[in-house]
């Protein structure tokens, strides 16, 4: 994988900076974006049941602990809206040691009582943001990705229907959720580079600006996890 293929997150216990003010360096115009037809809940169900062949095009980032991995997982939940399909992502709470502020799937380490990422997924997901399991049709997994803050994270993606969240204050300031479209079109992935840190960084950021006119930053290993879910869905 080179250097450009590359995401990050924001590092733990290091001082960071703003990824907004880092200069944006390319757009993906020249993809195509997944079509209206292959976005539908049947579609998706046909995707995950006879996966086509594909490589991830992120499997991860740049270390920055010493730490020995841990393995964790997220759900990654597809909304059924009836005007289509959305993505549901939280900002974390600013009250948290790692990653605080920013845009996140809900999901976290696996505990030792966990049967699978599956299981991990789907309590982090109800511990977080109160999404019962049993409203999840969990359609399948996308590759491990590694985060810098050494943790194999497996997405786990799941249909759920609309329903009434209640978030963990202590983890998650709110609930919002993007439309899969503006996910799937890589005119909106967009690559930043920084030299930090003694070496150059690369990564994607997904900026979403919802109907209220607030901007929801997705990058870093969200955004890198979305990116090879763009890819899965492209194949």
């Amino acid at each position: 994988m080179s250097s450009s293929s590359q995401c990050f997150s924001r590092p733990v216990g290091i001082p960071t900076f703003d990824p907004r003010q880092v200069p944006i360096y390319g757009c993906d115009v020249h993809l195509p974006a997944v079509s209206a037809q292959a976005q539908t809940e049947q579609a998706v169900r046909q995707r995950f049941a006879r996966p086509p062949a594909w490589q991830p095009e992120l499997r991860g980032e740049p270390a920055f602990t010493q730490r020995p991995m841990a393995a964790a997982a997220v759900l990654l939940p597809l909304v059924q809206r009836q005007e289509g399909l959305t993505v549901l992502l939280t900002q974390r709470s600013e009250q948290l040691s790692s990653h605080s502020g920013q845009v996140a799937f809900p999901g976290g380490r696996t505990d030792p009582e966990d049967q699978d990422a599956v299981a991990t997924a789907l309590r982090e997901a109800w511990e977080e943001v109160g999404l019962a399991p049993q409203h999840a049709q969990v359609l399948g997994s996308l590759p491990v990705y590694t985060t810098g803050s050494a943790y194999n994270v497996t997405p786990v993606v799941a249909l759920v229907p609309p329903q009434p969240l209640v978030p963990n204050p202590q983890e998650v300031a709110q609930v919002f959720e993007v439309p899969l479209a503006f996910i799937l079109n890589p005119a909106n992935h967009r690559r930043h580079r920084l030299f930090w840190q003694g070496r150059e960084r690369e990564w994607f950021s997904m900026p979403y600006h919802d109907p209220q006119g607030a901007e929801r930053f997705i990058w870093g290993a969200t955004a890198g996890m979305l990116r090879n879910f763009y890819r899965f869905m492209a194949a």
